[in-house]
């Protein structure tokens, strides 16, 4: 694997420096003219949505078809990670940090506010009916349900399958090395995590303006602070420096903790509404919504009002639809690689269950329990007030709402707090992301780059806000996600071409564990039994490793140098030596022999004395271990020991296994042959 770092900086220098050099110059433009900024934001937003609308439409259509097909077919058995991986994460924290880096500022700003809105100012048909409420809350749904989790998920599936699975960098080029072999590392794949970064950048950004006006609008309902351009970048100045402190404790200390505090306050949060309000008119509104959804899922994903023309409703699904779309594939770099970071271990099918239906679920109820409950005090409780702050003053409006529910001040003061945790989540997550693609998918780098994009997030809102507040939010996200909408398209194809090749493969290799074994030709039956009942110490372990299995795979290297076979190459690292040989644009076959340290059986001999094990991850008793010199094919575990086999055995292993291999190749159709 190539390196893509700089030698004094852990970066890769492409993606590092024309990413900061499009942020300064943006941020320099954005301060230095706002009037003009505005006035481009709201004119590309405008081309965009009457030229491309049709596109995003289309596009998030076939993201939404793509996962679902990919998770209920036989890929959904595939692991995002060698065979034998486990989660990284419990479900419960799992589910957090997908929740609050996906869309949690999002839920507070517009939970009451959208379906009010939809309510009062339908795109069709009569508003403030009956009727528009039911339009109102399927609209709502639409916005927030499974398509924009598909869009992640098709990011989040790509970079972990080939990050965690292959060994590829965890950035979105990986998802191209299936079309593009080794040519991602190349100017290809550094315009591809370059449009990554400045799509990140913009719906990034979108989120961190959204919150700033929203916590500005809750400060100067709870205790008088203006609502002005210096309060917001004051404000901005001040998340943007807790989001610094807790980006540079990382993922584990910083952002796992906030995300399961912002899970847990808003779940308080709801259940509060939920009793507060009418508890059991919520619950059959939503199973009615629920059911609302559903049966107009199809129409809804590719309905443009094509046969409603007129400039209102081209306003109105370029302000929404579109802008929804727009802004959930913008986001799609930073949300898709942070849910793939955090999805390591697990399966295909498993992920796109969790990824689909367990944020999805949650908006739908979020959105039943606060935007039915905003629409019957507008329609039935008399509270004119919220409607019109809704249309008015739209980021005030969470805390009109709770101001007609019982412990108006406590309820207010922990959605500030939420509103600003979000932002903190969202800000510490998309500066890792982009510290991530900026320094070719390292996971770890010093802590002042991501402290670096931390700040550079915040200035990019700043003037964002500065250049025309929401509608300039809108615009960049819009914009931002153009050209990525391409990418992301690309990457389904990468991604289902190297899924079909795996696929082969992982079918290969268990008709192989379930048949016949070659992996010990030739072995008189004694001595195999001698070899099953041996369980040697680290040392012994390392004497074969280094007198059988390494000269082993030096002779079978040097044998396919002299028969014309280029790229065989042998590596020798800490208790582990391997074989590596390339095909084309495949990923290539590595044989890999590597000790593994077990805890002894019951029937060990007594005079078993192994040395202890200096895997700091697991706590063993130096009395109760032995090592293995077991087998993996691509980082995959064969779960089978070669300790105790002659030089010739492990030889006679390697071809056996290399012949499998080309015999998969030749199944696959997808590679040339030798």
């Amino acid at each position: 694997m190539k390196k893509l770092a700089g030698k004094s900086l852990n970066i890769n220098p492409p993606v590092f420096y024309a990413s900061l050099v499009f942020t300064a110059l943006f941020i320099a433009y954005g301060a230095g003219f706002p009037e003009h900024a505005e006035s481009v934001f709201l004119g590309t937003q405008t081309w965009i949505a009457r030229t491309f609308g049709w596109f995003y439409l289309l596009a998030v259509a076939v993201f939404l078809i793509f996962t679902i097909i990919v998770g209920l077919s036989g890929y959904g058995r595939l692991r995002l990670g060698p065979d034998n991986s486990t989660p990284d994460f419990s479900y419960s924290a799992w589910f957090a940090m997908l929740f609050s880096a996906g869309m949690g500022i999002g839920l507070m700003f517009f939970g009451v506010a959208e379906p009010l809105m939809h309510f009062l100012d339908p795109p069709l048909g009569e508003p403030g009916t009956a009727s528009a409420a039911r339009e109102a809350m399927k609209i709502t749904f639409f916005h927030w349900g499974l398509h924009a989790w598909a869009i992640y998920a098709v990011v989040a599936m790509a970079l972990a399958f080939f990050a965690f699975r292959h060994g590829l960098p965890l950035t979105l080029r990986s998802a191209f090395y299936p079309l593009l072999g080794e040519r991602i590392y190349g100017p290809i794949g550094h315009a591809i995590d370059i449009l990554a970064v400045i799509g990140t950048l913009f719906g990034i950004a979108t989120s961190l303006g959204l919150g700033v006006l929203q916590i500005n609008s809750g400060l100067n309902h709870l205790f008088g602070v203006p609502i002005n351009a210096v309060a917001q970048i004051l404000l901005v100045i001040v998340v943007t420096a807790i989001a610094t402190v807790s980006v540079g404790l990382g993922l584990d200390a910083g952002i796992r903790r906030l995300s399961q505090f912002n899970i847990g306050a808003a779940i308080i949060l709801l259940i509060f509404v939920l009793v507060a309000g009418s508890t059991l008119h919520l619950l059959q509104q939503m199973v009615q919504n629920t059911g609302a959804y559903l049966s107009d899922l199809v129409y809804r994903t590719f309905n443009l009002y094509a046969y409603q023309s007129g400039q209102e409703l081209e306003g109105w699904i370029g302000g929404w639809t579109l802008f929804y779309w727009a802004w959930w594939i913008a986001w799609s770099p930073f949300v898709g690689m942070f849910i793939a970071r955090i999805s390591r271990g697990r399966t295909i099918r498993e992920f796109v269950a969790g990824v689909l239906l367990v944020p999805s679920g949650f908006a739908l109820i979020w959105f039943t329990v606060f935007g039915n409950t905003g629409i019957a005090m507008v329609a039935h409780g008399g509270v004119a007030e919220l409607g019109r702050i809704v249309q008015e003053d739209t980021p005030l409006a969470i805390f009109v709402f709770l101001e007609q529910l019982p412990w108006t001040a406590i309820t207010n003061l922990l959605a500030t707090v939420l509103v600003v945790t979000f932002f903190v989540t969202s800000s510490d997550s998309g500066a890792l992301v982009i510290d991530i693609l900026t320094s070719g998918g390292k996971q770890r780098s010093p802590a002042w780059q991501r402290i670096f994009w931390s700040v550079a997030l915040g200035a990019v809102a700043a003037v964002l806000l500065l250049a025309g507040g929401l509608e300039a939010l809108q615009a960049a996200a819009i914009a931002g996600a153009l050209p990525l909408t391409f990418v992301l398209l690309f990457t389904c194809w990468g991604l289902l071409k190297a899924l079909r090749i795996d696929a082969v493969r992982h079918v290969g290799l268990q008709a192989y564990m379930t048949g016949a074994s070659g992996h010990v030709p030739n072995t008189p039956w004694q001595k195999r039994l001698k070899q099953m009942l041996s369980f040697p110490d680290r040392g012994q372990a390392n004497r074969f490793l280094q007198q059988t299995a390494l000269p082993a795979l030096n002779d079978v290297a040097e044998e396919l140098q002299r028969r014309g076979i280029e790229g065989a190459t042998v590596e020798d690292a800490a208790e582990r030596a391997h074989l590596a040989l390339p095909h084309g644009e495949d990923l290539g076959f590595l044989y890999e022999v590597r000790l593994r340290c077990y805890n002894a059986p019951a029937f060990a001999f007594p005079e078993f004395t192994p040395e202890p094990s200096t895997d700091d991850s697991e706590e063993r008793d130096p009395d109760e271990t032995y090592y293995r010199a077991e087998v993996f094919l691509n980082e995959e575990n064969q779960h089978y020991d070669l300790y105790g086999l002659s030089k010739e055995q492990v030889i006679a292993d390697v071809l056996s296994q290399y012949e499998r291999y080309l015999r998969r190749l030749h199944q696959s159709h997808a590679f040339p042959q030798h």
